[in-house]
């Protein structure tokens, strides 16, 4: 058995222990549901790739920073660029709703693509 190999089952097993937070998140987003409850499963489903997400990404980025591929402040604009590119993408998704440090800002703009929301 190589260690690659044992890497790759004790990384499978830290992920898949990971990855049993979702229905404990979805649970917290929704309150309790009966198992097979579709909006359920919807989140449960989006918060394990979270999760999953949010360790990939930090993996490599502590890779890339201890290798010396990045500074830190080469990171941190990075990331300060896609913040901003991200943000603006969603002001376009969503006319009317600008976001700042205090909140979400929403004006008139929102009332005929909101009007079909559940309260």
């Amino acid at each position: 058995m190589s260690a690659a190999s044992d890497q790759a089952r004790r990384t499978l097993r830290a992920l898949n222990v990971l990855a049993k937070w979702r229905t404990l998140l979805a649970g917290w987003q929704l309150g309790t549901r009966p198992k097979g409850d579709p909006a359920c499963d919807a989140v449960s489903d989006h918060r394990e790739v979270t999760l999953l997400l949010r360790a990939e990404v930090s993996a490599l980025t502590g890779v890339l920073l201890a290798k010396g591929v990045v500074t830190d402040d080469e990171w941190a604009a990075a990331l300060e660029q896609e913040a901003q590119a991200l943000n603006r993408a969603l002001e376009t998704r969503f006319p009317g709703v600008t976001a700042s440090e205090t909140g979400l800002q929403m004006d008139r703009r929102v009332l005929p693509w909101m009007k079909g929301w559940k309260p």
